[in-house]
Formats: structure tokens, sequence, C-alpha cells
């Protein structure tokens, strides 16, 4: 079937202009995380507690929060509008792909990255309707960048048609389960990451001295992962079984132990760890915040490294 390249063009003018605006909105909750009234607010708390009765005091005690006004909180207003607009013109390149070529947009790396950042972004969004940490939008839309320009640089690939082996329904199932999976499990990542960082200023206020106070508390950024992790784990798990599904279909077999199989199998495993170790074990604090980067870290390794440098059943597309 041709490819329509004129709607190709287009939905690569939407990828680049989308990036761009990424990169703006994220300027402008750098600015309000330095400058807003959260993030001092944020430090004053830090202060008074440790003055109070020490750091145990912080993960668990709030001040009336007053309403947004200023500049700061002005901007980072506009940087959630932003995002918004990005997230839309991100959405269209995806669809105008798909369009162009007949067949779902996630069947090479570039697409299949891009498919991954929208469903993080999303996923950030609705976070910020329940959590007041807008300010901390900018930790989540760098990763996002910087997996775009990867794809959209060194990564891309023209539209063109489903090459034979992936010309199956499995890749509507299959893919977009681990697209979906793997975008959520993007914003506990970048939590977790973020509660360590908190974790370790508040053990020791001199380290990260500027940055760390103007953090949320523990208590959000644990709630924040978690929940977030909750909702990823079983759309990832549905993943993995379609794959094996469609594996026995291509391949005769369900399972084999080709490196991308056994490194999902291996971020499963890390994720169900953490989820088991905070249903059956109580376990909060810095050891689930480091089993759940583990778990990003692996993803992230499934992504980049399997696709790219090992050589396996999956090599032909780089995507699943």
């Amino acid at each position: 079937m041709p490819v329509n390249e004129t709607l190709g063009q287009y939905g690569d003018w939407a990828y680049t202009t989308a990036v761009a605006i990424y990169v703006l909105a994220m300027l402008f909750f750098l600015f309000e995380q330095s400058f807003g009234r959260k993030g001092r607010q944020a430090a004053a708390r830090t202060r008074v507690l440790a003055g109070a009765g020490g750091p145990d005091e912080v993960e668990t005690t709030d001040v009336p929060q007053e309403p947004e006004r200023g500049r700061a909180e002005r901007i980072g207003r506009m940087g959630a509008a932003l995002t918004v607009l990005a997230a839309l013109l991100h959405l269209a390149s995806l669809v105008l792909r798909g369009v162009a070529t007949q067949r779902v947009p996630w069947s090479n790396m570039h697409e299949y990255i891009s498919a991954i950042c929208l469903v993080g972004v999303v996923t950030w969004l609705v976070v910020l309707r329940k959590s007041p940490v807008r300010h901390l939008s900018a930790f989540v839309l760098f990763p996002v960048v910087m997996l775009m320009w990867i794809g959209g640089s060194l990564l891309y690939a023209e539209p063109s048609p489903l090459t034979p082996p992936l010309q199956s329904y499995w890749i509507i199932i299959h893919v977009s389960a681990a697209v979906i999976g793997s975008g959520v499990f993007l914003v506990p990542g970048v939590a977790s990451v973020l509660y360590l960082m908190r974790s370790r200023h508040e053990r020791n206020p001199d380290k990260l001295a500027k940055f760390g106070p103007r953090l949320p508390s523990l208590e959000v950024l644990d709630r924040i992962a978690y929940r977030t992790t909750v909702f990823a784990f079983p759309v990832f798990t549905f993943g993995v079984i379609a794959g094996g599904i469609w594996a026995e279909a291509a391949w005769g077999r369900f399972w084999g132990w080709d490196p991308k199989e056994t490194v999902a199998f291996i971020a499963w495993v890390i994720y169900a760890a953490y989820l088991h170790s905070r249903a059956t074990a109580g376990w909060r604090g810095n050891r689930a915040a480091i089993i759940n980067v583990l778990g990003f870290s692996a993803t992230v390794f499934n992504l980049f490294f399997v696709n790219l440098v090992t050589v396996g059943l999956h090599s032909y597309a780089g995507v699943s």
C-alpha cells in the first residue's frame, strides 16, 4: 500500500513542534520550581519542622497552602497549558503517521519511543489533577524531551508500510500494552528518583541544600510512585502475556529467552517485587524507591540496549 508522503511530512512537523513546545514548557516549570510559592513553602516547612522535631516529621506534616498567585505561579500555569498543547501536537504526529502508512504508528523505534513519551506526558497531566506537584513537571519533561530528540534524530525512520513479520493483529494488542505500561512507568521512575533526593536531603540538610527543600514531602512522592505503578503493572503484565501468545503463533514457542523477552521478564519481576513488598512487608522509604528505580532502569535498558545492541528475534523491528 503506498505511503501518503504529505501526511507523513505533516506528522514529522507536528513531532518537531511538539518537542520545541515541551522544551519551552520545561523552562517555564523550572522557573516555577525555583521561584514559585510551592517551592518556597516546601523549603519553609523543612526548616520549621527540622527545628521543631527533626526530619522524621517532614514526611507527614504539612502547612496550609496559600492561594496561588504571583508571576511564578502564572508562568507555571502557562507551562501546563503549553504541555497540553504539545501533547495534542504529539498525538497528531502519531495519528498522521498512522493515516499516512495505513497502520498502527508504533512499528519502529522512532514511533515506539514517541508513543511511550506521549503516554508518559498524559499520565503526568492526570497526576497534576490529583496532586499539587506542577512545579516538578520539568523533571518529567526532561527525559521525554531527551527520548524524543533521540527518536527524532538518531533513530528517525521514514514512514513506510509494515514489514512482513509485523503484519499481524497482535501488533495492536501486544505493542500497545507495552507502550502504555512503559510510558506510565516513566512517572514512578522520576518520582522515585526525586524521593531519594528528598530523603537524602532530610538525612543530611547540607546535601542538596538549595534543591532538596523545594521538593514535595516524601509521602506525596511515594504516593505518586506507588499509585502509577499499580496502574501500569497489570497493563505491562498483559503485554508480556500477549507477546508470548504472538510468539507462539509466529515462532512456534511461547517463550524462548530471547534477549528482549528476558529483560522484559526481569523488569516484570522487579516491579512485582516492589508491589509485593509494599503489600506484604509494608516497605516504605528508600528501599521501595530503589526497587522502583531499578525497574525503570530495566525498562530503559530494554528499550535501548537490547533493541540496538543485542541480536535476537526482535531485532527486525526494534519495538517489542
